[in-house]
C-alpha cells in the first residue's frame, strides 16, 4: 500500500503504508520523532553513525533472503536519508519490500567506542523532484540516484559497561528500554 504525504516541508513523497495500533506501538516514524521522544538516546545513536561514513544496509531479496550492502547514511533536516545508485539491487529490494536494517560501521579494532548501533524500519522512496534536488545540492551524490527516507520501527544501541552488556532499545510509542546482562545472569535485568 502506498500513499502520498509530505516531508514536513510541504513536499510530497511516496510512502509505504505501515501497520500500527492506536497507541503508536508498531508505527514507523521519521528521525525527528526519535529525537523528540528520546533526545539523549537519539544523540548517542546519531553520533555513533557519524563516526564513519559507510555503514551496512540489510534488505530482502525477492526470495526473502537477506542482502547486505554498504551504504552512506545521512541525517539531515530531521530525517535519516538513504541514497543509492540508480538501479542498484538494494534500491530494487526496497522498492519491492521496504523493510530494512542499517548497522553502524563498527570501525577498526574491538573497542566499539560509542556502542554497537542499528536502526530498523521501512524505506520510503522520495519521488518529489524538488526534495531530491535539495538533497543532491547538499549531499552531492553521483547522479542520477534513488533517495529513500527512513521510517523507523526500532532503534538499538548495545555497549559494555563492565561487568555488563547493556542493550538500549526504543520502539515508537514505548519508553526507552534498557537491559543489563552478564554472562553469569540466568535472567535479564530489565530497567
Amino acid at each position: 500500500m502506498t500513499s502520498e504525504k509530505t516531508d514536513g516541508e510541504g513536499s510530497a513523497v511516496r510512502a509505504a503504508g505501515g501497520a500500527g495500533s492506536g497507541d503508536g506501538v508498531g508505527k514507523a516514524v521519521g528521525w525527528a520523532a526519535v529525537e523528540e521522544a528520546v533526545p539523549e538516546f537519539a544523540g548517542r545513536v546519531r553520533k555513533r553513525f557519524g563516526a564513519y561514513q559507510h555503514h551496512v544496509l540489510a534488505t530482502l531479496r525477492k526470495d526473502g533472503a537477506p542482502r547486505l550492502t554498504g551504504l552512506e547514511a545521512d541525517f539531515r533536516r530531521g530525517e535519516l536519508w538513504l541514497g543509492m545508485m540508480l538501479g542498484s539491487r538494494k534500491a530494487l529490494d526496497l522498492r519491492r519490500d521496504p523493510r530494512f536494517s542499517l548497522h553502524a560501521n563498527p570501525g577498526p579494532g574491538t573497542d566499539l567506542a560509542g556502542g554497537d548501533v542499528r536502526v530498523s524500519g521501512r524505506a520510503v522512496e522520495v519521488t518529489d523532484v524538488e526534495v531530491v534536488a535539495r538533497y543532491a545540492a547538499v549531499a552531492r551524490p553521483p547522479e542520477p540516484f534513488h533517495l529513500f527516507r527512513a521510517e523507523l520501527t526500532e532503534v538499538v544501541r548495545t555497549y559494555v559497561e563492565d561487568p555488563c552488556l547493556v542493550l538500549e532499545s526504543w520502539v515508537p510509542g514505548r519508553p526507552l528500554r534498557t537491559i543489563r546482562r552478564t554472562s553469569d545472569d540466568a535472567v535479564r535485568q530489565v530497567e
